[in-house]
């Protein structure tokens, strides 16, 4: 049988479909499963589409380890904040800067 895509659902559509298609569920992060309803699961393993035999314990999670995920807003916010703050200090000219310009002419 293959494993159903669990990401997104919410805990109680996630305990649904897994009933419907023969297979358990366990979350690591919530030892109070049974009574999570409305989070939503960001993580599965065994992965979607994989094979397994029926009866068999798929894990989800519902919240992103450390470090993982939560990547914050990426839409542009206005205002922008202010320019300024700090700035390289230049090195003076004909220094040992690596990366001055060096004319050819």
């Amino acid at each position: 049988m293959r494993v159903p895509r669990l990401v997104g659902l919410m805990a109680m559509d996630a305990r649904r479909t897994a009933e419907d298609t023969g297979l358990f569920l366990n979350a690591p992060d919530r030892p109070d499963f049974h009574q999570t309803v409305v989070e939503y699961v960001v993580r599965q393993y065994p992965q979607p589409n994989a094979e397994v035999p029926r009866d068999s314990v798929i894990y989800v999670w519902f919240d992103f380890g450390e470090g993982d995920g939560g990547g914050g807003v990426r839409e542009p916010r206005l205002p922008r904040p202010p320019g300024g703050g700090l700035q390289r200090e230049l090195n003076e000219p004909g220094g040992n800067d690596p990366y001055a310009f060096v004319s050819s002419a």
